[in-house]
């Protein structure tokens, strides 16, 4: 085998006609500047001694007046030129008749003109094409063509073919001296058929005719069956040659070997005018690796890469991928810059600064800093901010970068699932890059960057292509990340100077080995003081930068804020709230841009004719004091919400009847709200069905903590005692008639809040949950705490002493 048409350069034309090269093609290329070709016609270029195969990239120098023009037309007009093999090598003028016709068509990927006037072509060959005709009126050939597409078909016979020619094609690989050791991988890792059986008919030293006819075999079993045989044969040469080489290796002196090849190589480039630009490349990219402060052992690593850049053409398949590679290399931050000084002073007055409330969450963060600022080299526990969006998960990360110093990087990991984005491809494959971790340190430039890995609780499952929750294991623990091992890079990069925060909307589908390396900080949905506060501050500015306008154009009253929070949002965090801040603020902008008014104030009475009628109404004023409601509380992955539980009795045969798309869980909690319901009023229900129901039918619900509003719902529906219209109420109830403690206190608390209820009942087990609701949400309730299901009745229903079992009516 040798080393291919990447290596050496396909003379299209002869040289005695590069004279002609200087001007006539360049008169002929203008005289067709207004002739178009045919969308199914190639510009045809003839080859002397060499075949073009499908996906091969390869040199070509023309020479001929013609075939310049056809190259510098095809580049001018982004069209693929054709390639076909000359039947008689030595004849310059050639017609259709004197080309085989079938060739490969493929774009001009480089055109370079030499300083002796000749013109060289670097082509990528994209598909197999036979001529129908040639056609005339061009000062170059012209043929309509049809496309050979080579269709995907796996059968036996073609696997058995495929894996006997990997076998040899790696055998040939081993006895050559002159193919690179990453070919044989390369070949390994091939799967196609009708690839391996091109590449290798390309590589093979073989006649022309020879590769011509491997490339008309359209059949791919037989295609296979020809390069095997032609393989075949070029081994047993190479056996006989190595054996040859092996004896006279020793009388060849190594330094005179390596300066012969030297001189070849600088003639090579010489000819082709890349000589001078390929030193000072080579030359760049050794000062950036002893710049780049790279660990010994990297350093090493670079040294034997760039030895092996320096021994490929430019024009090699892996030049261009070895040196993307180096390129990396020097431009991560290798060097153990000092760690950013930290004021905790300054770091307090930026979280004051850009974010109101949350003083548990800040006073954690502000211990955090105070950790690290005392013991800058310690392994610190990775932060995980987890709560429902638009509450200032990312923000906070912001702030904390600003107030360390840090350089911050955002990595998105949301429905990320191939686990080469957490690790990288290796280089083997074409195209291959780093990790998301390792493009973010390239683009911070500092080995003391902040990273947020964004919605980490969304990263994709375990599947075909790897886990990417388990590749972010060795990411984020401290004991580990100092020797993270990316597979492109394929050397140890320390990651344990970098501050890692997360970000999740929910708990329950992060992996617990990820979970147990993380420190969580629940950050709660907001009140509705605190929006108007947040509003005040910070949204209304920024959507008045947002929109060109300044503080003297317009202005948004408070009542007009506090009606936009109530009737128009209904969300935990705030972005509902700044979209429609926005939209009243666009059409000040509208009115002001139009000549109309200087300046304009929104106020309540405003709202409806900019924002359309209200779209949210106190859930209370639906409510109706009737028997068989009751109000129940739920938590929700963004943030808390209000469900009423409806429940009605029908003829039927003391069937439970449940609507509304519940759960497992929910639908339990329902089985036994009505077994307790029925011991308390003794009612057998033969001749009556119980239809329970939780609108809003199309969101899914499940939970045990509903219990409690069932019981209530089925009792004040069996004793026609009306449940009271202000009181919510969350919690699990058992066969004995007591409350367990649930979930999701502060969310639900807060929808409670935001729906107008004056009074919470609680699990009085739940009772140290309090602390973590706003102190202004504690002041506006009235929390009512349940040990057995009779607090519940007592104060929501009343007292029900007086009613005695009996028969349902």
């Amino acid at each position: 085998m040798n080393r291919g048409p990447t290596q050496q350069t396909n003379r299209a034309e002869e040289d005695s006609q590069h004279a002609q090269s200087a001007s006539t093609p360049v008169a002929l290329h203008a005289d067709m500047a207004d002739k178009s070709l045919p969308e199914d016609a190639l510009i045809i270029i003839p080859m002397h001694n060499a075949v073009l195969f499908p996906g091969i990239m390869s040199p070509v120098t023309v020479g001929r007046a013609s075939s310049v023009a056809a190259a510098q037309t095809a580049v001018k007009s982004e069209r693929q030129l054709g390639f076909l093999l000359q039947r008689d090598p030595e004849k310059a003028d050639v017609g259709p008749s004197d080309l085989y016709w079938v060739g490969t068509a493929g774009p001009v990927i480089r055109y370079i003109t030499g300083k002796g006037g000749e013109h060289h072509l670097v082509v990528q060959g994209a598909s197999r094409f036979q001529v129908l005709a040639f056609l005339d009126g061009w000062p170059f050939l012209v043929a309509k063509v049809v496309m050979i597409e080579q269709p995907h078909v796996e059968t036996p016979e073609i696997e058995a073919r495929f894996l006997q020619l990997k076998e040899r094609a790696i055998e040939a690989i081993e006895l050559s001296s002159n193919m690179p050791d990453e070919l044989a991988a390369a070949v390994q890792a091939m799967d196609s058929p009708a690839q391996l059986a091109d590449m290798v008919a390309n590589l093979v030293d073989a006649k022309s005719e020879e590769k011509q006819e491997i490339l008309e075999t359209f059949d791919l079993v037989r295609r296979l069956d020809k390069v095997i045989t032609l393989l075949a044969k070029r081994i047993e040469v190479l056996k006989i040659s190595k054996e040859i080489g092996e004896k006279t290796r020793a009388e060849f002196d190594e330094r005179e070997r390596e300066h012969v090849l030297r001189e070849q190589l600088r003639q090579i480039q010489k000819e082709l005018g890349e000589d001078e630009e390929l030193r000072a490349e080579i030359d760049d990219l050794y000062n950036a690796i002893e710049a780049a402060g790279l660990p010994e052992e990297v350093f090493k690593h670079a040294q034997r890469e760039i030895k092996r850049l320096q021994r490929m053409g430019e024009n090699s398949a892996e030049y261009s991928m070895l040196r993307t590679y180096l390129e990396w290399l020097t431009e991560l931050p290798w060097k153990q810059e000092p760690q950013p000084s930290i004021d905790i002073k300054e770091a307090r007055q930026i979280l004051d600064e850009e974010h109101f409330g949350l003083e548990k969450i800040k006073l954690r963060i502000l211990e955090f800093l105070a950790v690290r600022k005392l013991n800058p080299e310690g392994k610190s526990p990775i932060l995980c901010f987890v709560g429902p969006p638009g509450v200032g998960k990312t923000s906070l990360g912001q702030s904390i970068a600003r107030a360390t110093g840090r350089v911050f990087q955002r990595v998105a990991l949301g429905g990320v699932h191939d686990e080469a984005e957490i690790r990288g491809h290796r280089r083997t494959y074409i195209g291959a890059l780093p990790g998301n971790i390792i493009q973010a340190m390239r683009k911070a430039g500092t080995s003391n960057a902040m990273i947020m890995l964004d919605e980490i609780d969304k990263l994709g499952t375990a599947g075909y292509h790897g886990d990417p929750a388990s590749a972010l294991l060795e990411v984020l623990d401290p004991e580990q990340n100092n020797k993270f091992r990316d597979n492109y890079l394929a050397v140890d990069f320390d990651l344990s100077r970098v501050l890692f925060i997360c970000t999740a909307n929910m708990l329950e589908t992060i992996p617990g080995p990820l979970r147990d390396r993380m420190e969580i900080i629940q950050l709660p949905g907001y009140t509705e003081e605190e929006k108007i506060e947040i509003a005040r501050r910070y949204l209304v500015k920024r959507q008045l930068r947002a929109n060109g306008l300044t503080e003297e154009q317009a202005h948004l009253t408070d009542d007009a804020l506090t009606a936009i929070v109530r009737d128009y949002t209904r969300e935990a965090g705030v972005r509902s709230l700044e979209r429609e801040i926005g939209s009243a603020l666009r059409r000040i902008a509208m009115n002001i841009a139009e000549g109309r008014v200087q300046r304009m104030t929104i106020d309540t009475p405003d709202l409806s004719a900019i924002l359309g009628p209200q779209r949210f109404e106190n859930e209370m004023a639906l409510r109706v004091s009737v028997p068989g409601v009751a109000t129940g509380l739920a938590w929700t992955p963004v943030g808390g919400d209000i469900l009423f539980i409806e429940a009605s009795k029908v003829p039927g045969n003391g069937r439970l009847i449940l609507t509304g798309q519940l759960g497992e869980v929910m639908k339990e909690s329902a089985q036994a709200a009505l077994t307790l319901a029925k011991t308390w009023t003794g009612y057998s229900l033969e001749k009556s069905d119980i239809h329970v129901h939780v609108p809003a039918g199309a969101t899914p619900k499940d939970g045990p903590s509903a219990g409690v509003a069932m019981f209530l719902a089925i009792l004040s529906l069996l004793t026609g005692k009306p449940v009271r219209a202000d009181v919510a109420m969350t919690g699990e109830v058992s066969l004995r008639g007591l409350v367990l403690p649930i979930g999701g206190v502060k969310e639900k608390t807060l929808a409670a809040l935001r729906a107008g209820i004056q009074t919470v009942m609680l699990p009085r087990r739940n009772e140290k949950d309090l602390e973590d609701v706003p102190p202004e949400a504690r002041e506006r309730l009235t929390f009512v705490l349940l040990d057995r299901v009779e607090d519940a009745v007592h104060y929501a229903i009343g007292d029900l002493q007086s009613i005695q079992a009996g028969e349902e009516q």
